[in-house]
């Protein structure tokens, strides 16, 4: 255990348990029904079975992108988390700045860390929950503070879905993932829906993403289909329309932008079992975002992952020859925030005044 630093005098010290709305959650959908430790939960369970994959569901209940905040002048944190696996560093940020990152092993933990507070100036306190891990948490321990407020959840509401490259499988820690980047360096709060290995345009997700509410929601689509071969050239550009049609039921003005596969040097004229190169997979894709423009969805956008990860980068920017690397996680962020970026909002409905409302 980390030891966390004395108490002031005459300060406070204040246990809370999960859900409690002053450590203000976000990036997550609700809480298991367990007792104890809970689990936060980044998209609802009672549908993953329709998926029919263990390892979907599974991964559905990793805690990518589900942080909490408080605004306080605590001088310790103390935490109660399970893990499974263990291996997969926790986050703590003070104002945006990171603080600690601790990994634990496998199981129950209880650890503490001292906060670098300034002559007891509160501060936004971040805790970005494992990425790779199932992360189920307990008690909450706030030591030698007077101030306890829940922090404050603004800006536009980024949701992210896709394969690894999403999850996020080599970034130096949960902050420090493409998306968590991106929110941070424009001020967005984040939904990150990413699944290693398990991005096939399922039916549960796109419903998930239909019924979440969003102000901008990026989709990597096609890494995994091709990988696994999972879709031919006749079935995989109609289901990418499919799963936008439904994404679009719930978001009818939200923005959307399609980011198809990035490069992977080995894979871009390899033929794989269903008859697809990953270049015809990154063509049909693209495609079909286009059918569904020329079908009037003019708030649907396109990204080319070759502009995003261009073949010649790929030494640079991968671990494996699929995967970014820890410092290729800041070189997305910055490409793809970019353009995230540029899109602007949908303009807020301005109420009808009584003068203008029809007589």
């Amino acid at each position: 255990m980390t030891t966390g630093t004395a108490r002031a005098p005459g300060a406070a010290v204040e246990r809370l348990v999960p859900g409690d709305p002053r450590l203000s959650f976000d990036g997550i959908a609700g809480w298991d029904r367990g007792s104890g430790a809970r689990l936060p939960l980044r998209m609802p369970v009672d549908r993953l079975a329709t998926a029919m994959s263990a390892n979907f569901s599974r991964l559905a209940r990793t805690t990518a992108g589900v942080r909490f905040a408080v605004r306080t002048d605590a001088t310790a944190l103390e935490l109660e988390v399970d893990l499974d696996p263990g291996g997969s560093p926790l986050d703590i940020r003070v104002d945006g700045i990171l603080a600690h990152r601790w990994t634990g092993g496998p199981g129950r933990h209880r650890v503490a860390f001292p906060l670098p507070v300034t002559d007891g100036t509160p501060a936004d306190v971040e805790v970005w929950l494992p990425h790779l891990a199932v992360t189920r948490i307990g008690a909450v321990t706030l030591r030698g503070h007077r101030h306890l407020l829940a922090a404050e959840r603004m800006g536009r509401r980024l949701l992210v879905h896709g394969s690894s490259l999403t999850h996020c499988m080599y970034a130096a820690g949960p902050s420090e993932t493409w998306p968590a980047l991106v929110a941070a360096e424009h001020g967005w709060r984040l939904r990150n829906l990413g699944f290693a290995g398990e991005a096939y345009l399922d039916p549960v997700v796109a419903r998930t993403i239909r019924d979440t509410p969003a102000d901008l929601i990026a989709l990597e689509l096609g890494i995994n289909a091709y990988i696994r071969g999972a879709f031919t050239a006749r079935s995989w550009g109609p289901a990418v329309c499919g799963f936008l049609d439904t994404v679009r039921d719930g978001h009818p003005d939200t923005p959307v932008v399609v980011l198809t596969p990035l490069s992977s040097p080995d894979r871009e004229r390899a033929v794989n079992s269903a008859g697809l190169t990953l270049e015809g997979a990154r063509s049909l894709t693209a495609e079909a975002v286009r059918v569904l423009q020329r079908l009037g969805d003019r708030r649907l956008h396109l990204l080319d992952g070759l502009a995003v990860a261009p073949v010649a980068d790929a030494a640079k920017l991968y671990a494996d020859g699929l995967h970014p690397t820890a410092e290729g996680e800041h070189v997305l962020a910055g490409r793809i925030g970019a353009r995230l970026a540029s899109i602007p909002p949908v303009p807020e409905a301005v109420p009808e005044s009584d003068e203008d409302a029809p007589g």
